[in-house]
């Protein structure tokens, strides 16, 4: 039997990672590289972007920072022409770009929901819709979106409405592309993590009541390690998931099953 971890491995492939100048973004673009992928990391913030592809290049992969807003069409359609140009395909794309309001639904202003939408949902919609064109033509690829536990469940305690319809909307995205797609090669799925320790989470794991109440309402007792998203992600790009599509899976420490 051919060696199964095998499977997980992307050498000579090519990904997009949104959202890639901070937190979930650079872990996942450098488990990416580590699996043997070209990786093409991008955000708004360049400066951080050319950091990561120094240490991704330092430690032997391929790396290309582009600067891209994927709440603008023009900066998606740059990001996925200069992608193909330098590296002549792209095999995956993570849809990780994304931001919260925190304040209450009866506060939130209409500018600031459809802000959150147009970078989390449109965002994400764009990108798929342009690398998906490409993969489509070539009738192979994988996509996965990140989306969240509040796009599954809802909080309530965290009053964050634009967020949560945002990562409900793609998970639902996620699946309608899954079915649109899926004879033609092109595989979508997508994770939802729970709590990480990130630049947009910042304030509540530095707060010990909020550290309590991540732990309280997790089954695994504890909030996640950055890390612990590279193996579910190294799943869903490779073909380890190769009859894999249309799925959420949750990396939750058990967040959503109680």
């Amino acid at each position: 039997m051919q060696d199964p971890t095998q499977q997980f491995r992307l050498d000579g492939r090519v990904a997009i990672v949104t959202g890639a100048s901070a937190g979930m973004g650079v872990v996942m673009a450098e488990g990416l590289a580590a699996a043997g992928a070209r990786v093409v990391v991008t955000a708004r913030r360049k400066e951080r972007l050319d950091a990561l592809c120094g240490r991704i290049e330092a430690g032997g992969g391929e790396a290309l920072a582009l600067a891209c807003d994927v709440g603008r069409d023009d900066d998606v359609a740059a990001l996925v022409d200069a992608a193909l140009e330098r590296f002549g395909g792209v095999d995956v794309l993570v849809n990780n770009a994304g931001f919260v309001e925190v304040v209450k639904a009866q506060d939130e202003p209409i500018d600031t929901f459809e802000a959150v939408l147009n970078v989390n949902l449109t965002g994400a919609f764009r990108c798929a819709q342009r690398v998906g064109r490409h993969m489509l033509e070539r009738a192979s690829g994988s996509i996965i979106n990140v989306s969240s536990i509040l796009g599954i469940v809802g909080s309530g305690q965290v009053p964050q409405a634009s967020y949560a319809a945002s990562k409900g909307g793609m998970i639902n995205l996620t699946r309608e592309l899954a079915a649109q797609w899926a004879r033609k090669g092109v595989r979508v799925n997508s994770l939802a993590p729970a709590w990480f320790p990130t630049e947009m989470t910042d304030e509540m794991f530095a707060d010990d009541n909020a550290q309590q109440w991540m732990a309280s309402r997790t089954p695994m007792g504890r909030p996640g390690e950055l890390h612990e998203l590279v193996g579910p992600l190294l799943f869903l790009a490779s073909d380890a998931s190769s009859y894999v599509t249309g799925h959420t899976l949750a990396v939750d420490g058990g967040w959503t099953i109680v």
